[in-house]
């Protein structure tokens, strides 16, 4: 320990890399992954979650994560649930812990940032590490679209309505989307054939078996909508992928939002889905003293805001300015997972910042996938350090956006070569 505690200080004296070589950088301090594992994603509504409750889901996914690391509950100090649609989820997240097997000491809370809410507290941990405030935490994102949206019950205060774009806050994300497609001339051809690309990933992902190693095994309780016969299902798989999906079949889809335009449809937007997904955090240092694998270094994380009317578009902005942060281009980048809410916004974002489409969501997005919205942005690490382990590359981008008009990143260094 002493030997690493004076390289963690040599390497404040000597002058500062920057770019690849400073996030590749071993350092002590640095936060680590050592754990990353999702739930199967399931149709909301109609699918092998629809009856389960979020702190079941939360607590069967914390149990994994003790089974699957063998870490001892004791280390954890600090338990973050990203999740939107639960207004009570901060109780939820604490008595799941705790009937878990995590002890009393190990704290826990809830943050809510929308779509981007599964990275905000994976960054919430990784900055309380950085800081020194604890040295082990697990950020779980969650969502159980099956229970209900998350409209206001009422719109704002009128004095906040005289504010336009305040007022956009309340737009329905469909409603964004044609904003998307209209204003920037996304057509629902190229939305179309870009949904079906996602789905043609997905398919060819799940058939080579690419995401056994993500996803761990749910056994929940489903009801027969008719004679609400009870019996116990084990999902282990993504209920989202639809095989066989074609441009074609895609073409025929009717719009979903006929009140705001006709380019988005059911077909080329995000599925409804229940799910989770957690990673397990800690300071190198500990990661070695514990033998926990060392997966990967979380390096940072960044948000921004833009015009609610085009939330959409989010990840075109806080993607530069996350690599901007780190003296990196995107040609530094080896995996991207960018969220797709809607192929409005990810055509957008893939044409305007130039991305390689062949590395980006390669195992298909949210439109094949699913996209439960506390759980997207835990969702996107694990899927991303494992394609990021399949190909053997280094370099993985995530990134949101974000209902009321923001957009989030995150950048991770993939250790498993």
């Amino acid at each position: 320990m002493a030997t690493e505690r004076l390289n963690s200080i040599l390497s404040h004296l000597t002058p500062t890399k920057s770019g690849l070589s400073a996030i590749t950088h071993k350092n002590p301090d640095d936060v680590v992954i050592t754990l990353a594992i999702r739930t199967p994603l399931a149709k909301g509504f109609k699918g092998g979650f629809k009856d389960t409750q979020l702190d079941y889901l939360v607590y069967s996914l914390l149990k994994k994560v003790i089974q699957k690391s063998n870490i001892d509950p004791q280390m954890v100090e600090d338990i973050c649930l990203g999740n939107v649609n639960d207004g009570k989820a901060a109780y939820t997240i604490r008595a799941a812990a705790l009937a878990a097997g995590f002890p009393n000491t190990s704290a826990a809370s809830s943050v809510n940032r929308f779509c981007s809410s599964g990275l905000k507290a994976t960054q919430d941990i990784a900055n309380q590490i950085s800081l020194g405030n604890i040295e082990c935490g697990i950020a779980i994102g969650a969502e159980m679209m099956s229970a209900g949206g998350d409209r206001l019950a009422t719109p704002f205060h009128e004095e906040i309505l005289k504010n336009q774009e305040a007022a956009d806050c309340l737009q329905p994300m469909g409603q964004t989307s044609e904003n998307v497609g209209k204003d920037f001339d996304i057509s629902r051809e190229a939305q179309d054939r870009f949904a079906a690309e996602s789905y043609q990933r997905a398919e060819r992902a799940q058939k080579a078996g690419w995401f056994d190693d993500e996803i761990v095994p749910v056994t929940t309780i489903v009801k027969d909508p008719k004679s609400g016969e009870e019996k116990q299902v084990t999902l282990t798989k993504d209920e989202g992928p639809r095989w066989g999906t074609t441009y074609e079949s895609l073409s025929k889809v009717r719009p979903a939002f006929p009140d705001y335009g006709e380019r988005s449809t059911g077909g080329n937007s995000s599925q409804v889905t229940d799910g989770a997904a957690a990673v397990l955090l800690m300071k190198r240092s500990t990661a070695l003293k514990m033998n926990q694998p060392i997966l990967a270094k979380y390096v940072g994380a960044t948000v921004t805001g833009l015009a609610p009317r085009i939330m959409g578009i989010g990840p075109s902005l806080a993607i530069p300015k996350l690599l901007g942060k780190y003296n990196l281009s995107l040609d530094d980048i080896d995996i991207i997972e960018l969220n797709e809410a809607f192929a409005s916004m990810a055509v957008y974002c893939l044409n305007t910042l130039g991305i390689d489409h062949s590395k980006m969501n390669v195992r298909g997005g949210a439109i094949a996938l699913g996209h439960p919205l506390g759980a997207t942005g835990t969702r996107q690490i694990c899927t991303g350090l494992s394609e990021c382990r399949r190909q053997k590359k280094k370099i993985l981008l995530t990134s949101m956006c974000i209902g009321t008009g923001q957009g989030m990143s995150g950048l991770f260094v993939n250790e498993v070569l």
